[in-house]
This record gives C-alpha cells, sequence and structure tokens, in this order.
C-alpha cells in the first residue's frame, strides 16, 4: 500500500513538474517573440503548437466538438479526419477554407474550395501574359542607349525576377515538427506583416497594399492610354480624337467588373498572349525581310549614361509579375509546380525579349524610336496597332482584378479593422454598391488616362519606386527576415545583392523620371 501510495504522488509531481516546464517554455518564447527574436507571428505559432500537452487536448476536445455537431448538423471535417481549424495549414489546398481569417476575405476568396484551380499551364499563361506586356516593344529602344549591355540586362533581369519571384512564394510557408512545409500566409501583405510584427503588425502590410495599388492601377491606366494612342494614329483620318477613342475602349473594358476569380482571367490571358505572338511575328518578318540591311556594327558596348537608367526601368518592369504571384500561386491545382512554371515561363520570356529587341534594333539601328513600332510603314503598322490594342484591352483585366482583391480586402473584408461594410451578401454575392465601386475603378483610369498629359514619364516615375521596390527590394528584405536561420551563404549573397541592385536601379530610375518630367513640362512637351 505504501509503495502504491508513494507511486501515485510521484507521478502526481512528475505530471505537475512537465506542466509547469512547459508552462514557462510558453512563457519564454512568448517573450522572445516579442523582442523579435522569432519570424512568426503569434497566430503563427499556434498552427506549430501540436507538440505541446496542453494544445493537444484542447484540439482533441475541439475535434470532438465537431464531430458532435457534425452529427447533429454537418460539420466540416475532412474525409482523413482533418480538423476545419487545420485546413489553412494544408500545402496542397485541398481542405475546406477557415471559417474565419486575419487575412478577411481574400484568404476565403483565393483559397476556398468552391473556387475554381488554376492548372500550371493556365498559371504560366498569367506569368507570360505579364512578363510579355505592352513595354516589349520598348525593348530595342533599350538596345540603343544601352548596346550589349542592353542585352544582357534583359538576360540578367529574367534570372532576378524568376529567382525573387521564387523566394516570395518561400516566404509564404514554414515548417511545422515534422519538417513538413505548410502554407501560413496567403498573401504579399501577410509576409509583410510578419516581418514587422510585433512591433508594427501592420505597417508592412499597409506599405505593400499602396505600392501594390498605384502599381496595378497605374498599369491599368497605361493599358488605356496606349489603346487610345494606338487607335488615333492608325486611323488619323476619321474625325474620332485620341481621347474618343480612349473612352471607347474603357466601354468595352465595363464587363471586367463582373469578373469573380482568376479562371476567366486566364481565358483573357491566353488571347492576349495569342495576340502578342501576332504582333511579334508581324515585326520579326518585316526585320527579317530587310537582313541584308542589318547594321551589327551599330551595336556598342558604350551606354547613354542620361537614358539608360530609362531603359533599365523598362526592362525590369517588362518582367513584373510578383505582386501576382501569391494569387496565382494560391490558386492552382497543383502548387508544387510553381518552380517549373516560373523557370520555362521566364526562359521562353528571355529568349523573346532577346531576340525580338535585337532584331529590331539591326533593322533599324540609330533609327529605333520608343515604341518599335513607329518605325514600321504605315500599311503594316495599322496592322499591328489594331493587334496591339487587342493585347492592351485583353492584358487589362488580370491587373484590374488584383487591384480589386487588394482594395475590397483591405477596405470591406479586413473585420473588425475593415473601413467599410463589407461589399459582399451572406450568400457570397457582391452587392449592388460593390458593383458599382468596381465600375467607378474602371472610370477612374479613363480619367487618369485623359488628365494625365505625362503618363509615359509619370510611369517611369512610379516603375522605379513601386516596381523595383515590390520585384526587389521586399522579396530579398523578407526572404533574409524571415528565413534567415535556415539561408546558406550563398543565399544570402544573392539576396544582399539583389536588394543593392534594386536600391540603385530605384533611385536612379527616379531621379531620371523627375528630370524628364521637369523638362516636360518646363517645354510643354507632348507625349
Amino acid at each position: 500500500m505504501a509503495t502504491l501510495i508513494r507511486s501515485k504522488i510521484t507521478n502526481k509531481l512528475s505530471n505537475a513538474a512537465t506542466s509547469v516546464t512547459n508552462k514557462s517554455q510558453a512563457k519564454v518564447s512568448g517573450m522572445f517573440a516579442r523582442m523579435g527574436f522569432q519570424a512568426a507571428t503569434d497566430e503563427e505559432a499556434l498552427g506549430f503548437a501540436a507538440c505541446d500537452d496542453l494544445d493537444y487536448d484542447h484540439r482533441q476536445g475541439l475535434q470532438m466538438d465537431i464531430l458532435k455537431t457534425d452529427e447533429v448538423g454537418g460539420g466540416e471535417v475532412g474525409g482523413d479526419g482533418t480538423v476545419e481549424g487545420d485546413s489553412h495549414y494544408q500545402r496542397d489546398g485541398t481542405g475546406p477554407p477557415p471559417s474565419s481569417s486575419k487575412d478577411g476575405g481574400l484568404c476565403s476568396e483565393l483559397g476556398g474550395q468552391d473556387k475554381p484551380k488554376i492548372t500550371a499551364w493556365e498559371a504560366g499563361w498569367n506569368v507570360t501574359n505579364a512578363i510579355q506586356g505592352m513595354f516589349v516593344l520598348g525593348l530595342p529602344y533599350a538596345i540603343l542607349h544601352g548596346g550589349y549591355l542592353g542585352l544582357f540586362l534583359i538576360i540578367f533581369a529574367a534570372v532576378v525576377c524568376c529567382y525573387t519571384g521564387k523566394i516570395l512564394i518561400a516566404c509564404l510557408y514554414e515548417e511545422n515538427e515534422d519538417g513538413e512545409l505548410v502554407r501560413v500566409r496567403d498573401s504579399y501583405v501577410d509576409i509583410a506583416n510578419a516581418c514587422c510584427s510585433p512591433r508594427f503588425p501592420l505597417l508592412g502590410g499597409r506599405i505593400v497594399n499602396v505600392a501594390q495599388i498605384i502599381e496595378l492601377v497605374m498599369t491599368c491606366i497605361l493599358y488605356v492610354v496606349v489603346s487610345g494612342n494606338l487607335m488615333y494614329n492608325s486611323f488619323p483620318n476619321l474625325p474620332v480624337s485620341q481621347k474618343s477613342w480612349a473612352i471607347i475602349a474603357t466601354a468595352a473594358l465595363l464587363p471586367c467588373a463582373f469578373l469573380k476569380n482568376l479562371k476567366a482571367v486566364s481565358k483573357f490571358s491566353l488571347l492576349c498572349t495569342l495576340a502578342h505572338f501576332v504582333i511579334n511575328i508581324l515585326v520579326i518578318a518585316y526585320c527579317l525581310s530587310r537582313a541584308r540591311d542589318w547594321a551589327w556594327d551599330k551595336v556598342k558596348f558604350y551606354i547613354d549614361v542620361k537614358k539608360f537608367p530609362i531603359s533599365i526601368g523598362i526592362i525590369v518592369f517588362s518582367y513584373t509579375s510578383q505582386i501576382f504571384l501569391p494569387s496565382l500561386e494560391g490558386n492552382m491545382q497543383k502548387p508544387s509546380e510553381f518552380h517549373c512554371m516560373m523557370n520555362w515561363t521566364h526562359i521562353a520570356a528571355c529568349i523573346l525579349k532577346g531576340l525580338f529587341a535585337l532584331v529590331a534594333y539591326l533593322t533599324w539601328a540609330d533609327a529605333t524610336k520608343e515604341v518599335i513600332t513607329d518605325n514600321l510603314p504605315s500599311t503594316i503598322r495599322a496592322v499591328v496597332n489594331i493587334f496591339l490594342v487587342a493585347k492592351a484591352l485583353l492584358s487589362y483585366p488580370l491587373p484590374f482584378f488584383a487591384a480589386v482583391e487588394v482594395l475590397e480586402k483591405s477596405l470591406f473584408q479586413d473585420g473588425g479593422r475593415a473601413f467599410f461594410p463589407d461589399c459582399y451578401g451572406g450568400d457570397g454575392r457582391l452587392k449592388s454598391w460593390g458593383l458599382s465601386l468596381r465600375c467607378g475603378l474602371v472610370v477612374f483610369t479613363l480619367l487618369m488616362a485623359i488628365y494625365v498629359p505625362h503618363f509615359a514619364l509619370l510611369m517611369g516615375l512610379t516603375g522605379s519606386l513601386t516596381g523595383a521596390g515590390l520585384c526587389f527590394l521586399l522579396p530579398s528584405l523578407f526572404h533574409l527576415k524571415l528565413l534567415w536561420r535556415k539561408l546558406l551563404w550563398h543565399q544570402v549573397f544573392f539576396d544582399v545583392a539583389i536588394f543593392v541592385i534594386g536600391g540603385i536601379c530605384s533611385i536612379s530610375g527616379f531621379i531620371h523620371s523627375m528630370e524628364g518630367l521637369i523638362e516636360a513640362y518646363k517645354y510643354n512637351i507632348q507625349d
């Protein structure tokens, strides 16, 4: 009897000591997290607390409650026994969306089971559409001021942007106790908030939101401006002004307000890519017809110090896709194919851009203009411009959809921190006033396209700030911050080098764009 009593007392003391040890470890871990020594936020740390006995008991009780609810009224428990609250951390995204999320509506919009998923090919078409944009037509102009260095920069920018896209997605994941990668963040904003917490938990997300909105909206404005300008130059004899053509283009873009998911956007991206290939084929075919007159001796190793920084902005901005990547990766049926998709899209873009820029420059040499289609004969120019307008209109939905996602999440679906009531009803349908706001955004792009006279320089200024920041500076900085303990020395070197080079390009492009704006207003130069 005495032995039995002594054994029970020993067990109780041992359990009490274990409980005290666990609580002490939790307090110490929390203290270090508040001091900034732990990259993960408090919400993310809860996802990895399964090893704690108290947490295990809590989860077991929660699972029993859900099972009871399912027996009574149909709860949400997966076929493999996964609890609803844990589905947020599944790698393949097959589980049901969490009932509540820190990200508000964006997570459920992009990761919900009821939303159609896209294949790796469809995601590749979206990325190709983003990095084979209208700025491709300005690449021969970059060769004019950069020579062989411009060609090298086209290759270098492809490598860097592909790398930063991968490390940005890597920041969405953390390892659990079993060494498996689980997705603990859903967007660019989540990554920024994780880096700035616990001292400034919302600062990083707000900075990224502002940068994303500026770049996305300005991209939409650019497509409207280009559409009006190209149509006006294609049919100069018609009594239709450039502003009127811009209004007609905007009327064709109003259905974008009804977009619900990326599945429809992928179809537009496919058509846009096909239009882009037709444009390239027409321009390259004309250039090949004049291959005997190519001026190889005009390609130099020198650069125009004053104008080449603007060319750098053109090349870098032509590879911009980072702001779309978290949404695309979250919508993929097989996220494990993301890296392969990034590789082939950027390799293809690098080859096509390099060949297009070199062949076009060899054809016109020092007479190369900012938009290469302006060098074409009038008959061919009209045909190419029509395809360019089609490409611009088909490119519009992707940045517009992304801008709407950011605005709705920030202003209407941010839980208790939202500035306005939710724009979606209880059944998930968009309210009428929410649809009106989307239409208002389309109209806003039209007004900006009409009343901003020097949009090309303004776009260069915006790209130097937001483009370099979102593609170079922030991904490398976030990668160093969140995954510092797991990075190898060469990864640290790459991140630091990209951050330094991106900072130099951003500052240089900003200064020269400001000089161009001042000069344009001073001498009343029209675009």
